[in-house]
């Protein structure tokens, strides 16, 4: 049977034991679709279906390209596949990583409600970052409801929080509640007008797109893997590079806060951004003392060498410079430690959203 509403839930750290709740509280009769998002390793094996099926009373599998979205059914992403939802079918797409994540939840989110409008139903559980933010408030804005796990309850805050804070949810319940309160706003949204079913897929996209196209269907085509850059979004360069591709970043605007994207698509939000370039640079620094560290050995062999040979001033410009590179080397682990302390206390600061006021 055809849906009569879209559910769209986007979890990751913590998520499992979530879904899993979420999934036990939801009724046998359920007339809606559900489409779940969960951050995984690209390439390691997936075993939510199966805890989902053993969850409650809706089966559950993996989401099949190209098949029709039925009532009462759970469509989980696959490994390394974004889940997008298009003129009642499933699809998916390898298309560009958003927040590092493919799967992701915003692309999904977008997806649901560029097609399914207010008949929409957005879930935001247990996960760190702020993935699922920038969907949901597409979600919102399309006349879609939020629903978001209490934060003070969830393994990790960080993603229902930000998308409390920042978007404003429907809804802010328990795990134990979630299976309920879901079922609520399915039956709400139903009373909306059914979405538009074309009897035949869109193109592709071709050519430049106009200034003020509707950033969110452009945005869903991007993650569809369709022939659109970032550069054809009338959208202006930040100076920052992506941490994917080392390509520059474009600025893109919107609510609750500016995004980010390279040339190719990958996506990145502000609190992402920060941590992946943080990531970055504490890479940069291991590398750099890792280099320090086999300059002051080398420096030290030569320093002996010099000495056999009888060159004893060549034996003081070697450990000279090995002195010097041990002493940078010192620096830079202080820096390390230096950092490490300030992303502790970082993770127990305020949110984007209460940063942002």
């Amino acid at each position: 049977m055809p849906p009569a509403a879209v559910v769209v839930v986007g979890a990751s750290a913590g998520g499992v034991e979530a879904l899993r709740v979420l999934v036990a509280g939801l009724p046998a009769g359920l007339d809606a679709a559900v489409l779940v998002v969960l951050h995984i390793p690209r390439r390691a094996p997936s075993a939510l279906p199966a805890i989902l099926n053993r969850s409650g009373p809706l089966p559950a599998a993996h989401a099949v390209d190209g098949e029709l979205l039925d009532a009462g059914r759970i469509y989980v992403a696959p490994p390394d596949h974004h889940l997008l939802v298009s003129a009642g079918r499933v699809r998916l797409s390898a298309g560009p990583s958003e927040n590092g994540h493919r799967p992701a939840v915003d692309p999904l989110f977008r997806s649901a409600a560029q097609w399914a409008g207010p008949r929409t139903v957005a879930v935001v559980l247990s996960g760190s970052r702020d993935d699922g933010t920038a969907g949901a408030a597409a979600v919102v804005r399309r006349g879609g409801r939020l629903l978001v796990q209490d934060p003070d309850e969830a393994l990790h805050a960080s993603m229902p929080r930000s998308a409390m804070e920042l978007v404003g949810a429907e809804r802010v319940v328990g795990a134990a509640k979630l299976g309920a309160a879901l079922a609520e706003l399915v039956e709400e949204v139903t009373q909306a007008p059914p979405p538009a079913v074309p009897e035949a897929e869109g193109e592709p996209f071709e050519g430049a797109v106009p200034p003020g196209e509707n950033l969110l269907i452009l945005e869903t085509a991007m993650a569809n893997m369709e022939d659109l850059t970032t550069d054809e979004l009338s959208v202006q360069p930040s100076g920052l590079a992506c941490p994917s591709c080392h390509g520059g970043l474009f600025e893109l605007p919107g609510e609750p806060a500016p995004r980010f994207r390279c040339r190719v698509g990958h996506a990145w939000s502000p609190q992402s951004l920060l941590d992946e370039q943080a990531e970055a640079f504490e890479g940069a620094l291991w590398v750099a003392l890792r280099s320090l560290e086999e300059k002051a050995e080398l420096s030290r062999r030569l320093a002996d060498l010099a000495i056999l040979r009888g060159s004893l001033d060549r034996a003081e410009q070697c450990r000279t410079s090995s002195a010097a590179a041990e002493e940078a080397g010192r620096l830079i682990r202080q820096l390390i430690v230096q950092l490490g302390k300030v992303d502790e206390n970082a993770s127990g600061a305020a949110s984007f959203g209460e940063a942002a006021r």
